[in-house]
C-alpha cells in the first residue's frame, strides 16, 4: 500500500493543492514532539523537492524552535474527501523571516494575511502515501477567520508585544530567534 518517493511528481502536487488542512510534526534531540495542524491558504510547493508554508502567529512557536535546533521536518496531508489518500513529506526546514533576505521572494508566493510571522521552507527528501482507508469523509462548511481576525485587531505592535511574550521559546524552554 505504501508507495516512497524521491521528488513531489505532478499527481502529488495536485493532491497537494487540493487539501484544506494539512499536519506538521517536528523535535527536538529531546523534549516534546509537535504536532500542529495548519489551514487557511498557506502551502506552496515551490519545486518538486521544495516546499513552504506562511507560519502565523499562534500560541506557540514550537516549529521554528525545533527547526533551529534539529532540523527534521515531516508535513503530512490527508484526504477527507471520497478518493482516500495520506501523503508524508520528509525532509529538513529553515525559518524564514521577514528580516532575512530570502523573505521578499519567498513572501512573493503568498498572499499575506494579518500576523504573518515566518515562513517554514522545507527541501523534501522523500515522500510518502499510503492508503488513507480507516480516515473518515468530511465535508469543508468554510474557512476559520478567527485566527486573522484576532491578528488585525491587535495590530503590528500587538503583534509584536504577543511574540515577545509568547513566542520566544517553545514550551520546552528552546529559542525560537523570533525577534533577533
Amino acid at each position: 500500500m505504501a508507495r516512497f518517493y524521491d521528488r513531489l511528481t505532478p499527481e502529488l502536487t495536485q493532491f497537494i493543492e487540493r487539501q484544506h488542512v494539512f499536519f506538521t510534526a517536528s523535535a527536538a534531540s529531546h523534549g516534546r514532539i509537535n504536532l500542529s495542524p495548519k489551514g487557511m491558504d498557506a502551502f506552496r510547493v515551490l519545486a518538486d523537492d521544495h516546499v513552504a508554508y506562511l507560519d502565523l502567529t499562534g500560541s506557540g512557536n514550537e516549529t521554528s524552535a525545533h527547526l533551529l535546533a534539529d532540523g527534521r521536518l515531516t508535513i503530512m496531508f490527508c484526504s477527507f474527501d471520497a478518493k482516500p489518500l495520506i501523503l508524508r513529506l520528509y525532509g529538513h526546514g529553515s525559518v524564514v523571516r521577514p528580516r532575512d533576505t530570502a523573505w521578499a521572494d519567498l513572501v512573493s508566493h503568498f498572499e499575506l494575511m494579518p500576523g504573518a510571522r515566518q515562513i517554514i521552507t522545507m527541501r523534501v527528501e522523500s515522500a510518502q502515501t499510503s492508503c488513507g482507508f480507516a480516515v473518515p469523509v468530511f465535508e469543508l462548511k468554510h474557512a476559520r477567520p478567527t485566527l486573522t481576525d484576532w491578528a488585525d485587531k491587535k495590530g503590528p505592535d500587538g503583534i509584536a508585544a504577543y511574540w515577545a511574550e509568547k513566542n520566544q521559546t517553545s514550551i520546552d524552554g528552546l529559542p525560537t530567534k523570533l525577534l533577533e
